[in-house]
């Protein structure tokens, strides 16, 4: 098999294409990606040399370039996106472009290929936001009510890809997943930034109070979801893909990070609320689990650690990142405490 795979030089991106050539050793992967601030080819260094690789460079809202990278393409997985809702809130436009109309200039390509699925990853959070106090999850049948410029364009290019199947009869699938974390994540999210901040000497900051509820997922136990839903999912259907946390907000997060360094709650520094915060999010997995097998099998405790071990050892790479424009950005978003 041939895949497509976009966004293939961010996090999640980079970690399903090392996954991928290692359950899959005879498939080929192209990677498509334009090398914004969050795709590094660093992340890849260790398939580089891998005859089953390619990497082109370009934009997926370039049509003439998704035609030509698309054909003798058999599966997308399209990973492409701007994701942070944080720059979405700073300008929303290259939201729109990006996940919107890049998305719909793929489903054409696609469409033109004769591509045998289309598989789109796409968010929790076009769900909207849940109530501290509550007890319900998101599941497939929760309706759509984004709140962010971020998640509204994710909204968008999900509703796109149905109307490609509908309309067109594309095979396509869906996946909205929840918070990721794992190695190789670009240092502006909340786990990243708080470890790489601690080893700098840095302040960890925290939104308003602290008190933001998120599921998270182990990233290698999204590429199994991802691999589940090609191999054995439903064209059409959608999937939503959970971890193993229950309820855990931010600020517990954090603290679990600085016990694990050795630091107290003295390097946390509260910050000015972002705004139309979500304040919370959790994901009902069954659906995925009762019809095709996977479950979450990284526990948060034991692999938040084995992550704040891998931010401590490759010091060089984020470094790297943390330079240039990301510090910039850095600077304006975090100015203001609370």
């Amino acid at each position: 098999m041939r895949l497509l795979v976009t966004g293939g030089a961010g996090f999640i991106g980079a970690n399903f294409i090392m996954y991928w050539l290692t359950a899959h050793p005879e498939d080929e992967i192209v990677n498509f990606d334009k090398l914004t601030y969050a795709g590094n080819l660093e992340n890849l260094a260790s398939v580089e040399k891998n005859p089953g690789y390619t990497f082109v460079r370009g934009d997926i809202c370039n049509a003439e370039q998704a035609t030509h990278v698309m054909k003798g393409i058999d599966t997308v997985v399209h990973l492409a996106a701007e994701s942070h809702v944080d720059r979405s809130i700073l300008e929303a436009a290259p939201f729109v472009m990006t996940n919107v109309v890049g998305t719909q200039v793929l489903l054409d390509a696609a469409l033109k290929a004769n591509v045998k699925r289309f598989h789109h990853v796409s968010t929790d959070e076009v769900f909207g936001s849940l109530t501290l106090q509550g007890t319900e999850k998101f599941n497939e049948q929760t309706l759509y009510d984004p709140r962010s410029p971020y998640s509204a364009s994710k909204a968008g290019s999900d509703h796109l890809v149905r109307a490609y199947h509908h309309t067109f009869g594309l095979p396509v699938t869906i996946t909205n997943c929840s918070n990721n974390y794992g190695p190789f994540q670009f240092p502006e999210k909340l786990i990243p930034l708080a470890i790489t901040n601690l080893i700098e000497g840095k302040k960890v900051p925290v939104y308003g109070d602290g008190l933001y509820v998120r599921d998270w997922l182990y990233v290698d136990d999204h590429c199994r979801a991802i691999d589940a839903v090609l191999s054995r999912g439903k064209v059409g259907e959608t999937y939503c893909i959970g971890g193993l946390t229950e309820d855990v907000n931010n600020l517990s997060i954090i603290r679990k990070i600085l016990a694990l360094m050795g630091k107290n709650e003295s390097e946390i520094e509260y910050v000015k609320d972002r705004p139309g915060h979500d304040r919370r999010y959790a994901i009902d997995w069954a659906k995925i689990y009762n019809e095709l097998g996977w479950k979450p099998e990284h526990d948060f405790d034991t692999w938040l650690e084995k992550t704040v071990r891998w931010y401590m050892d490759h010091e060089e790479w984020w470094k790297r990142v943390k330079s240039g424009a990301y510090a910039q950005y850095y600077a304006k978003q975090y100015t203001h405490t609370a």
